[in-house]
């Protein structure tokens, strides 16, 4: 039995990662630590766990093996690199943190201590996404010329998404680091790292942070990349579209089935495809991973290449110019 400590109740999927813990098998929550005390007592109590105050009293005892990590965005690395020199195996929402330069440290941090580490980055699992990839592997697109993938709702505007996500010092950001992170690493997981990042942002409901945002990849094979993500959108589905020398496919348009059209399929006409079962989720693999001694290489490596991207797009919006991404320190 792994034996977890949530830390933080900040993030508003804290508690389906809770649920995840519940309902696995081979883990339980056993404790609780939050920045905001209130809110962990109240979420240590609704568990009936204990509620550690002190970080790093939490972290000092021996009867937890990991932790999942659901504070602010911008307390990820003092709380990871804490961790992980306490010999916690890590579960954490995305992003890993805001820079690359907090990225490399945290991770310096999980190699020398030997834990383990995975990435909420959960529509790398889903249906779609694995049969895009195996469509692209075949070859029936070609080579890629363009990617496009968005992910909108409207949670600036009626009133749900909790006001501290519009929080510039805690998040690092708004539409695009919360929900845009899904449309970058789908974009980057198909095209690969562009040489460049420009990125627009919109305030359309006057928050602090953006909330309505698009970024573009260019590559320097000419293809290019489109991740568009909003607050501000009440009937806005999640698009994938992949185009190519010899074909297209298309996700959400608007309905949740894949359309594919190749010069390389008979008749060159449109054919839904049916999807394979789905990966199992992050949190499982994470689960795996703890219990053989294995690492999440790719997971690990998407999600360090989301942060590169982030930072890039945040530059750019603030500058007003394309950031190239060996700009980054």
């Amino acid at each position: 039995m792994i034996k977890v400590a949530m830390l933080s109740y900040w993030h508003v999927h804290a508690w389906d990662y809770t649920k995840e813990v519940q309902a696995h098998p081979d883990t339980e929550v056993v404790a609780v630590w939050d920045e905001q005390p209130q809110r962990g007592r109240e979420a240590a109590e609704k568990l009936g766990v204990p509620f550690v105050e002190d970080l790093d009293t939490l972290l000092a005892d021996s009867n937890i093996d990991g932790v999942v990590v659901d504070t602010p965005t911008v307390m990820h690395h003092e709380v990871m690199i804490k961790a992980a020199r306490a010999g916690k195996h890590i579960f954490t929402e995305k992003v890993i943190a805001p820079t690359q330069r907090e990225v490399r440290e945290i991770l310096a941090a999980i190699e020398e201590a030997g834990v383990k580490l995975t990435v909420s980055l959960p529509r790398l699992n889903h249906a779609y996404t694995l049969a895009a990839q195996q469509l692209v592997q075949e070859g029936l697109l070609g080579d890629l010329t363009l990617a496009r993938v968005r992910l909108s709702h409207n949670g600036a505007l009626a009133g749900w998404l909790p006001e501290h996500f519009f929080s510039l010092e805690d998040c690092g950001g708004g539409a695009l680091i919360d929900l845009g992170c899904h449309p970058m690493y789908l974009t980057r997981l198909f095209l690969g790292l562009p040489e460049s990042v420009s990125a627009q942002f919109g305030y359309v409901s006057g928050k602090e942070v953006e909330d309505n945002a698009v970024a573009t990849l260019k590559y320097t094979n000419g293809a290019v990349g489109i991740v568009e993500a909003g607050f501000v959108n009440s009937h806005s589905p999640f698009t994938l579209e992949l185009h190519g020398t010899e074909g297209t496919i298309l996700y959400g348009t608007p309905e949740s089935k894949l359309l594919l059209r190749s010069t390389r399929r008979e008749g060159n006409e449109w054919q839904t495809i049916e999807l394979p079962p789905e990966r199992i989720s992050a949190f499982q693999q994470w689960v795996q991973h703890v219990q053989n001694g294995t690492t999440a290489d790719e997971n690990i490596q998407l999600a360090t290449d989301l942060t590169s991207l982030m930072e890039a797009a945040n530059l750019s919006a603030a500058q007003g110019r394309n950031i190239r991404l060996d700009e980054l320190k």
